[in-house]
C-alpha cells in the first residue's frame, strides 16, 4: 500500500508542548514521472542522490527509482499487480509492498537488483516501511484485508537477527510503523478508541505520542538519523499540509500551489520529499531543499 491510500486508510477509523513555525526561504523541486497520472516521492535522496517513489500509468502502480542526474526507472517485484516502494537506505536497498495476482500484499527488499519477499508468519499481509543500516526493519501488517489497504494494522520491527515484534502503542486500535533510524528509533501513527489519529515515536521499549499543535490528525512519515521527523498534519478547517519536527519545534509547510501536501521522508542533510495535489487535484512528488 503507498502512502497516500495508506494515510486515507488511517482516516477511515496530548497537545504537543512546541512551538509552531512557518517555513521560509526553501527551495522546491516538482517530480513527475513521464506519462503518469500520478507520482509521490516516498524516500531519500540517499548519499547516491538517488529517491525512490511510486507511480501510476495506465491505471497500474508501480515503484520507480530517480537519479540525482534526473533519470527516472520504473520497476515491479516479479509477479507484481501493484509496487509501493516505502524507503530507500543510504546504501540503496529499497523496502516496500508489493501486491500479487490474488491482491495479496507482500513486502520486499531491493538491493544490487535482487528481490526479497517477507512475510509476517500468519499475518494477512505485509508490508514493509523502512530498513536502517543495521539490518533493521518495519513495517505493518492488516488484521482485515489481504492487500493492506484496510485498518486496523499493527506496526512491527525485525531486528538484524530476524526477529519480529509486532505490536501497537498503549491505547492504539490501529497503528501503522512509517520507519526507524540508525540509532533504532521507530517513528509510525496511530489511531486511539476515539478514532483520533496521532504521530509515535519508539525508542528501546518506550513510546512517545506527538501531535501537530491544534491539529485534528498526525502522521509521522519519516525520521533522518539525527531525530528530524517529517510527516503530515491537518488542521482544524480539514486541509492537510507537511511538517517538521526537529529540535522541538514544529514547522509547518506546502509546495507552492499544494492544497494538500504531505512529507514522506527526510535524509541526513534535510532534504525533504513528499507529495502535494494541486488544484487541478493532479499529484505530484517535490523535493524541498534548505
Amino acid at each position: 500500500m503507498n502512502k497516500i491510500f495508506r494515510f486515507l486508510a488511517m482516516c477511515a477509523i496530548s497537545v504537543a508542548l512546541a512551538t509552531w513555525s512557518m517555513a521560509w526561504a526553501q527551495s522546491y523541486t516538482t517530480v513527475d514521472f513521464p506519462g503518469a497520472t500520478l507520482t509521490i516521492l516516498t524516500g531519500g535522496p540517499n548519499p547516491q542522490g538517488v529517491s525512490v517513489g511510486i507511480e501510476v500509468t495506465a491505471g497500474v502502480q508501480h515503484g520507480f527509482t530517480l537519479t540525482a542526474a534526473g533519470v527516472f526507472t520504473a520497476f515491479d517485484p516479479p509477479g507484481s499487480t501493484l509496487t509501493s516502494p516505502n524507503f530507500i537506505s543510504p546504501e540503496g536497498m529499497i523496502a516496500g509492498q508489493f501486491n500479487d495476482a490474488g491482491n495479496v500484499g507482500h513486502g520486499f527488499a531491493l538491493y544490487k537488483g535482487q528481490y526479497t519477499t517477507f512475510d509476517v508468519p500468519g499475518a494477512l499481509c505485509t508490508a514493509l516501511s523502512g530498513v536502517n543500516p543495521l539490518g533493521e526493519m518495519t513495517g505493518f501488517t492488516s488484521q482485515a484485508d489481504p492487500g493492506c489497504a484496510t485498518p486496523p494494522f499493527e506496526s512491527f520491527t525485525v531486528s538484524k537477527q530476524g526477529a519480529i515484534t509486532s505490536f501497537n502503542p498503549p491505547g492504539a486500535v490501529s497503528s501503522l510503523a512509517s520507519t526507524l533510524n540508525p540509532s533504532g528509533t521507530v517513528v509510525g501513527t496511530y489511531t486511539d478508541s476515539g478514532g483520533v489519529t496521532h504521530g509515535y515515536q519508539l525508542y528501546h521499549g518506550t513510546f512517545t505520542s506527538n501531535d501537530f499543535p491544534g491539529s485534528i490528525l498526525t502522521f509521522n512519515g519519516g525520521i533522518n538519523p539525527r531525530g528530524d521527523i517529517v510527516g503530515l498534519y491537518t488542521d482544524t478547517s480539514n486541509v492537510s499540509h507537511s511538517f517538521l519536527l526537529s529540535n522541538g519545534v514544529y514547522t509547518s509547510f506546502d509546495p507552492p500551489g499544494a492544497t494538500f501536501s504531505d512529507a514522506s521522508g527526510i535524509n541526513p542533510s534535510g532534504t525533504i520529499v513528499g507529495f502535494y495535489i494541486d488544484s487541478a487535484n493532479v499529484s505530484h512528488g517535490y523535493i524541498r531543499t534548505r
